[in-house]
This record gives structure tokens, sequence and C-alpha cells, in this order.
């Protein structure tokens, strides 16, 4: 039998006290791990072909662009910070100043509420995956495509843009007045009927119980309604009434009496009447399908019967979308609709993370949805919402492409994106101060990345 290993007793330092025990060598399996990782030169020997692209592609073009922004456009002449002030000088340059601060507070917050309506909405209806799918279907599609679906969208003939397209079924819903753009009386001294200011007037005063004809030329055949028919001689006037008929005196092939109703010739329906003495309206009737018109109840007197001149303007064709006034505004509902998919997601995966205990506390306390929402929901998605909106606002700092194709070169439409690429290569051939307007965003977009990249590091901790 072996007799037990003895241990070896433990060191004595020179003031008595035993010495620590040297510690256990480490196991084979911890040499073997640290073996495994490879040494520093080794990683950086794989990383140097990334860092030398990375070099050229990206820190080389911002350090060039740094020292090209105090040259002049031929780039042999040093100008210093001229370039930089010049930003904020000139029309054009003021105008896309202007638009970047607009895009800056409008499109960043409008993407960032309506995509938390939208990642609400999704977790109340049933077919949310659905849902999510179509509004995120546009983030699938370029900014060029975008900005040509769009382009055709913000069309002005409403048999084109689908923007005007409906604002004009919205306006016809509710007013659904005739107009006949154009349209005027016959010149001659026989004519009974004469302009005035825009609007059309009797050239004799007529009293109740007498008949008006007001026949009228130069109507174009897209304005005369469907519902018109053959023009008819006004109904016998009774006392205290005044009647007429308004009409197109044009006899297709010729032949026919002028300023009297013949066979073949269209009424004009729709038509505003009005009877007026001393400047005033005493009267108002609208013609019929016929063109005729009734006015009851006028007090006896002399009266010229007046077509106002609302009758002969042109009909709603919507809104000048692409005109100096609402282009931004329009630019900003097509990001909007790119965007709000992006906004919708991130903000609907924070909602989902959301501690479904603090809510049903919320609710058992005796809060309304409505107070649930504001004081529960929206703490608690905080960091999510201002993540999504710092990453919006460096985005919509260099918005170009959605400009560059639905603007159409519309100075009013300019952003400072816009702007460098126009001043460095669409014309300006100065890539001095188009190198300027770059290191102005860069340096516009720095803090907010900085920003979003210490938020997503405090989350991971």
């Amino acid at each position: 039998m072996k007799a037990p290993k003895e241990e070896a007793p433990p060191a004595v330092t020179a003031g008595g006290a035993a010495a620590p025990a040297a510690p256990a060598a480490r196991s084979g399996g911890r040499r073997g791990r640290e073996r495994l990782t490879p040494p520093s030169w080794l990683s950086m020997t794989f990383l140097l072909p990334a860092l030398v692209l990375l070099g050229f592609l990206v820190v080389y073009p911002i350090v060039y662009s740094v020292i090209r922004s105090f040259f002049d456009a031929s780039g042999d002449a040093f100008v210093g910070v001229d370039n930089y002030t010049g930003v904020f000088k000139g029309h054009d340059n003021l105008v896309a100043v202007r638009n970047t601060a607009i895009w800056i507070v409008v499109a960043p917050t409008v993407v960032t509420i309506v995509g938390l309506l939208f990642a609400v909405l999704t977790e109340r209806i049933r077919w949310a995956t659905v849902f999510k799918l179509v509004v995120f279907m546009p983030m699938a599609i370029s900014f060029l495509a975008s900005g040509v679906i769009f382009r055709l969208v913000y069309q002005m003939d409403p048999d084109k843009g689908v923007a005007n397209a409906a604002m004009v079924a919205i306006h016809d819903t509710f007013d659904k007045g005739t107009t006949y753009p154009g349209a005027g009386p016959r010149g001659g001294g026989d004519a009974p009927v004469r302009a005035d200011g825009g609007a059309i007037v009797t050239v004799n005063a007529v009293r109740p119980g007498q008949s008006a004809l007001v026949p009228l030329l130069k109507v174009k055949p897209e304005y005369l309604p469907k519902d018109a028919e053959p023009a008819a001689q006004a109904p016998p006037a009774k006392p205290g009434q005044l009647t007429g008929t308004v009409w197109f005196d044009f006899t297709r092939g010729g032949g026919g009496q002028q300023n009297a109703p013949n066979a073949g010739e269209s009424g004009l329906p729709g038509v505003k009447v009005e009877a007026v003495s001393g400047g005033k309206v005493v009267a108002e009737a609208t013609t019929g399908a016929d063109g005729t018109f009734t006015m009851k109840k006028v007090p006896d007197g002399t009266y010229t019967i007046r077509l106002p001149k609302d009758n002969f303007t042109a009909a709603y064709r919507g809104a000048e979308w692409l005109g100096g006034t609402l282009i931004t505004p329009a630019i900003i509902g097509a990001y909007l609709w790119v965007w709000s998919g992006f906004a919708m997601v991130l903000i609907a995966a924070g909602l989902a993370a959301i501690p479904r205990d603090a809510l049903e506390a919320a609710r058992v306390d005796g809060a309304t949805e409505w107070q649930v929402f504001r004081r529960v929901t929206i703490p608690l998605l905080m960091p999510v919402l201002t993540v999504v909106l710092v990453t919006l606002v460096i985005n919509v700092m260099k918005v170009f492409d959605l400009v560059f194709i639905i603007g159409g070169g519309d100075p009013n439409a300019n952003v400072l994106a816009l702007q460098m690429w126009t001043e460095a290569f669409g014309g300006g051939n100065d890539q001095g101060a188009g190198s300027a307007i770059a290191v102005l965003l860069f340096v516009l977009v720095l803090p907010a990345m900085l920003f979003n990249i210490r938020r997503i590091r405090q989350e991971r901790k």
C-alpha cells in the first residue's frame, strides 16, 4: 500500500508569516483558448484592405473637400472663409438655407408623428401585417422613382394629376357651379348685351312683366354641360316677374336669326343671373337646362340684367402644387410617403417592447386610453422616438433626389444639398463654393450622428 503523498510545507517569510501559496497552473483548456486569440498584427492584416478602402472613399474626400473649400473656383487663389460666408449671400443660397431649415423642422416631426399613429393603429386592427406591408412598400422604391411618381401625381391637369383630380372631385361635390370661360357677347351696335368689367349686362333696361334675351358667343364645346338642352323662348313673364333666356347663339352650318333662339342652338344651364338697380342686386336666378330663367317677386322699377363675371372664370382645376408657394410642402409630402413606413416599423418594435403590466396598471387605476397613451406609452417610447427623429433629421439634411426630380430645377424648391451640386457640377463650375456647402452640411450632420451613436450605446448598456 502506497503512502499518501506529502504536501510541501508553506513557505515562511522573513517575519515569520506564511507566504501565500503559488497559483495553480492554468488548465490545458484555458491555454488552448488563449492560443485561439489571434495576435493584434494579424487582426490588422485582415482589416487593412477595408481601412485602406475606407480611407480612400471617405477620409480622403472629406479632407480634400475641406482644403478645396478655402480656394476659389479655379483652385489657384486662396480665399479663406469667403466661400463659407457666401453660403448666406445671394437669393438662391438664402432660399436653399430657408428651405433646408423648413425640411429639418417639419419633415422629421411629421414623419415621426405619422409613424407613431400607424404603429399604434397596427396594434388594433386584424390585418396589421398587410397594413405594415403596404405602408413600408415605398421604402423599396428608389428616390428617383418616387420623384417621377409624384411628379405625375402633382400634375396641374386634373385628367393627369391624381392630387388635383381628388381636389376637383371634392370641390365639385359641394360646389356644382357651371362656368363658361371665354364666352362673351357679339360685337356690334345691334347686340342686346355688352361686356362690363368681366360681367355681361343687357343694353336696354327691363321692367317686371318683361323678358330679356342674353345671346353669347365663343362658348367652347368642352364647357357645354351634358344636360344642356336646345335653347327655348323665355316663358311669358307674369306681373312681378322677370324672365329671359341665356343661350349659345351659334347655329352649326350657318343660317338662323341673330340675337334670337334658333333650332339647333343650345341653352346654357347653370348661369347665374342678377337683376340690378342702382348698383344693388334686387333679384337672382339660375338658368335651367334650356337656358331660361325666371325671377319672382321683383319690385316695380327698371332693371339691368347682369351675368356676373363668376360665370366666365375658369372652372376649378385644383392647386398649383409645383408652383412657388406649395412646391416645398408638396415634396415633403412625397418624403412622408416614402419614410413613414420606416418610422412605423421602428416605433412598432418599441411598442412591442413596452411592459404590458405598466399599461394594465394604469387602466386598473382608472386611466382612460388617451391618458394611458399620453402618460405611459409616450414616456416609455421616448428613447425610440428620439432615435427615429434624429435619424430623420440626418436624412433630410442631405435630401437631394426628390427635390431634384419633383422640383425640376425650380429655385423655390432648392435645398443645400441640391445647391451644393448646382454650384460644383450643375452649371456653377465653382467647386470651392460647392465644397464649402458640403463641409457645412457635414458639420451640421455630425452632432446629430454623434447623438444617435451615443443613444444607441446607452441603450445597449
